[in-house]
This record gives C-alpha cells, structure tokens and sequence, in this order.
C-alpha cells in the first residue's frame, strides 16, 4: 500500500546519483580536458541534481514524519542540516558554474573555484544520505 512518506525515500536517490555522476565526470574532464563532453555533462548533471536536491528537501520536509526526542533527535537534525548545506551548496555551485560558462570564464582559474564548490556539495550529499540511511537502518525510521 502507498503511503505519502514514502515519497521522500522514492525521490533521494535522484539527487545523490546526479550530483555524485555529475562530479565524477568533472572529475575525469581536469585530467582528459580533450574530452569537453564531460564538462558539459557535469553541468547538465549539476542542473538536475540541484534541482533533485530541492524537490528531495521539499518532500522531506512536508511528507515525512520528524522526530522529536529520543536518541534519533540529533541525527534527524544533522540530517535536515547537511540536506539544507546541501542545497545551499548546489545552488551556488550552479550560479558560479552558470556565470562561469556564460561569461567563458570556464577555462580560467574560476574551473577551480566551481570544482572546489562542487566537492562541497558532494561531500555534503553524501553525509547527508549516510545519516538518511542511518536513520532508516538503525532507527527503523519510515519502516
């Protein structure tokens, strides 16, 4: 049986797989800087795991059940902190990546600054989803 809850588990694999593909192909695009494909895949990827991350954030908030005591506590407010520096982190990793390339600022020293952002943010959505998957697997939180 479906329940609404279960539409914030559904949705945060979309940001994890984009934003994480996304920097693993801008990644590879610093050591085989021929292969602009992978540039431009990174962005796209960054553009929709952004705006994954937003909607997972949504669903999160609105659709799930928050505790508010017990030992889970301090993990589901960590949760919701990476979530949010996750975001925030996406967002202007976009905007900067976005001015870089309309600018065609991309090929100067601004690549580092986008690449450092985008390390940020996927250091972030990756201990975001650890604490999710904790909460669920050690707390039977949404089970």
């Amino acid at each position: 049986m479906f329940n609404i809850a279960h539409i914030h588990p559904m949705m945060v694999h979309f940001p994890i797989a984009l934003l994480m593909v996304g920097y693993l192909a801008d990644l590879l695009f610093l050591f085989i800087k021929k292969e602009k494909c992978l540039s431009k895949l990174g962005l796209y990827l960054l553009v929709l795991g952004t705006l994954a991350a937003l909607m997972a954030f949504l669903s999160g908030s609105v659709f799930t059940n928050h505790p508010t005591s017990g030992s889970i506590f301090p993990v589901f407010e960590n949760h919701e902190l990476f979530a949010l520096l996750t975001i925030i982190s996406a967002v202007v990793t976009l905007t900067v990546r976005l001015y870089a390339v309309i600018t065609k600022k991309d090929e100067t020293s601004l690549k580092w600054v986008v690449f450092a952002l985008y390390t940020l943010t996927a250091c972030f959505i990756s201990i975001t989803g650890f604490l999710g998957g904790y909460m669920v697997y050690n707390f039977m939180l949404g089970i």
